[in-house]
């Protein structure tokens, strides 16, 4: 059975395809591509894919069209790829529910750590019955229950809250560290690692997104609280298991 990860590469411009196709299948991915929406829509209803590198700049639908149209029917990660110094389009696109973003021109390795990254953070756990002594535990808050073995997010009368993969990092971030202030750098760290950059605007726009999600006023936030000068912080108490 293939268990190397199925990219779908989305870029009219065919030497782009070509050029990360070639790429990444040398690296032990197996690659499809895309011109435009609709060949993506058409690969998605073909086959089962991993993650979707989509560029923002596309003939008819554009990227950020086409990843907020994603995010309604799925969780599949998203990185989008944007012109270089497009600092709006890349904070609409995490709106739009994309994981990550490279700017163009960019270096094949770098896009490489990101996917990598983004799958990683993406991934579901083995089951906690493989491997009974260190089971994961459930941490519930406020009503909420996370799975973290799971990745899932329920709430209070068990209906499933969808989350994108950075979302629930996040999520998971202040959940394991309730009541302790974390700024945007721990944050960063903590959920991107090494693929973080400097002014990296991530953290903003996905803790935006949650709020939404979980809060009873995002307006007015009362689980996960901004504290003047120093961060954020998750205000409820947490129990494992």
């Amino acid at each position: 059975m293939t268990t190397e990860p199925h990219l779908l590469i989305v870029d009219d411009d065919p030497e782009i395809r070509d050029l990360l196709a070639r790429y990444l299948k040398k690296h032990g991915y197996r690659v499809g591509t895309a011109a435009d929406g609709r060949e993506m829509h058409r690969a998605l209803d073909d086959g089962r894919f991993d993650l979707v590198v989509l560029d923002l700049m596309l003939p008819g639908d554009d990227g950020l069209t086409l990843c907020r149209d994603l995010r309604a029917r799925s969780d599949l990660p998203v990185i989008m790829l944007t012109a270089m110094g497009e600092e709006t389009d890349r904070i609409i696109g995490l709106e739009m529910g994309a994981d990550d973003y490279l700017a163009k021109p960019f270096n094949p390795r770098e896009l490489l750590a990101r996917i990598k990254a983004v799958l990683r953070r993406a991934a579901i756990p083995r089951p906690a019955v493989d491997d009974p002594e260190e089971p994961t535990p459930v941490l519930t808050f406020a009503g909420w229950r996370l799975d973290p073995a799971r990745r899932e997010l329920h709430a209070a009368d068990g209906v499933l809250v969808p989350l994108t993969s950075g979302e629930f990092d996040l999520l998971l971030a202040f959940v394991e560290r309730p009541q302790r202030v974390l700024n945007r750098d721990q944050l960063l760290d903590i959920t991107k690692g090494r693929t973080a950059q400097l002014f990296d605007r991530s953290i903003d726009v996905q803790l935006s997104r949650l709020r939404r999600k979980i809060e009873t006023d995002p307006k007015d936030p009362q689980l996960i609280k901004t504290v003047r000068g120093g961060g954020y912080m998750l205000t409820a108490e947490v129990r494992r298991g």
